[in-house]
């Protein structure tokens, strides 16, 4: 087998792991990570969505469970259930290699017995949600005193909601001598009250990722004339995606434009934090059977949410917060694929643009016509203004692809087009024909 995790001195059983899960090169953040991580020592990596960071630390502590010990090892929490969950199944991917270690996951929204038996097995791995962790230690259903390694995902997320006064009650009931992990896309101020707390002086991780990928194409879409409602719609009506995100700035106007689309005939669902857990746990699982083609949602869904193969985001608000527009575009131009980030704005949003550009964005002043996305005249026209991209000038992306087929394989998208071309030119002359019997018919 080449595989050039190799370089990790993994053994034979974590090789296979990991060629099972189809990884053949580690990413930035995991040649980094690993090899400290394999050592013991503490890590805080600054580092985007969508760059390998969830496998970065999965991998190797996982690799360092003493199967022998039937005791909690390595606790990780997640800022939310769904994030709880998806690494839940990425850690029970890599387990199918290991017999002997075993992983639970625990989050709020479920019934607290079960958990409470569960967690009482003793699983060598948990992953869970702060306060649900929390709940079980002061149960005395989850001893976690003897645990090794403890990860804080997504940890400015975790200040965001709200529960690193939970963070500080879980690590305060593990040994000092701990290693701690902390992965996170910005570093806030009270995270790093935290970090002098429980690591110390360390250097922090950064993992700097392009901002404009090569494989997803910006689009700026203006919404002069038009509410952002019709021109949303405009948009669903002509673009067929592989999965579609639409991202609010907030519950209500996310409430809003799903009710819109809605009732437009729109194929769309809807995933925001107000939803209940039941209903989010079903939204989700119709997302990744593609039981829509566009997906309303808050900035929730734009934290870690892996949906494979999103093939197209519109920004339906531009976010307030810059870091935002960066996870809301990640979710598309992942791994192999291409994608596509369409973003509205109004007059009045000129001085974000130029923020977004000036962050390192290039965008291709785009609208519907014809329908599809075409070029448009630069939404300023000065002079001396920077060359902007001209690639991918008329895309198309109104075939939607089968399940196996992900985006991002023109030969297949162009070959499904030239198909449906042909279908459409064999209707047309068979209705021409069977109108051209009737005349005749009544001629007779």
């Amino acid at each position: 087998m080449s595989n050039a995790f190799k370089r990790f001195e993994f053994n034979n059983t974590m090789l296979d792991a990991i060629e099972n899960i189809g990884f053949t090169h580690p990413t930035l953040v995991q040649e980094r990570v690993i090899p400290r991580i394999l050592k013991g020592g503490n890590v805080v990596a600054q580092s985007a969505t969508g760059s390998g960071k969830s496998h970065a630390f999965l991998l190797p502590l996982i690799y360092n469970i003493d199967e022998s010990q039937k005791v909690p090892q390595v606790i990780i929490m997640a800022p939310t259930r769904e994030l709880a969950r998806q690494l839940d199944h990425m850690a029970k991917k890599v387990l199918e290699s290991f017999d002997e270690i075993s992983c639970r996951a625990f989050v709020g929204g479920t019934e607290m017995k079960r958990d409470e038996e569960r967690a009482r097995q003793n699983p060598q791995l948990v992953i869970g949600t702060p306060t649900r962790i929390k709940d079980l230690i002061d149960s005395q259903a989850l001893d976690i005193h003897a645990a090794n390694a403890i990860v804080i995902d997504e940890a400015d997320l975790m200040v965001d909601l709200g529960f690193m006064e939970d963070v500080d009650y879980i690590s305060n009931r593990i040994s000092t001598d701990s290693q701690f992990l902390v992965f996170s896309a910005t570093i806030p101020e009270p995270l790093k009250h935290f970090m002098e707390k429980y690591i110390g002086e360390t250097e922090i991780i950064v993992i700097d990722t392009p901002l404009n990928k090569a494989s997803i194409h910006y689009s700026l879409v203006p919404v002069k004339g038009s509410s952002r409602l019709e021109k949303t719609l405009q948009l669903t009506q002509n673009i067929t995606p592989y999965i579609g995100l639409i991202f609010a700035n907030s519950r209500e106007r996310a409430d809003e434009l799903f009710s819109y689309l809605k009732e437009s005939g729109i194929n769309v669902g809807l995933f925001h934090g107000g939803l209940k857990p039941r209903e989010r746990t079903q939204e989700i699982k119709k997302i990744e059977n593609l039981d829509y083609h566009w997906v309303v949602a808050s900035d929730l869904a734009s934290r870690g949410l892996d949906f494979d193969g999103a093939s197209h985001v519109i920004n339906y608000d531009i976010p307030k917060q810059i870091e935002f527009f960066t996870h809301r575009v990640g979710r598309v131009g992942r791994g192999t694929y291409s994608g596509v980030a369409i973003t509205l704005y109004e007059p009045s949003e000129e001085n974000e643009i130029d923020l977004l550009e000036k962050k390192g964005y290039v965008f291709n002043h785009e609208d519907i016509r014809g329908g599809e996305l075409r070029e448009i005249k630069d939404r300023t026209m000065r002079t001396g203004r920077s060359k902007r991209s001209k690639t991918n000038k008329t895309q198309n992306y109104k075939v939607r692809s089968p399940k196996k087929v992900k985006p991002g394989y023109k030969k297949k998208i162009k070959f499904q087009k030239e198909e449906l071309e042909r279908q459409e030119r064999r209707r047309y002359a068979k209705a021409k024909s069977r109108n051209e019997k009737k005349r005749k018919q009544k001629d007779k």
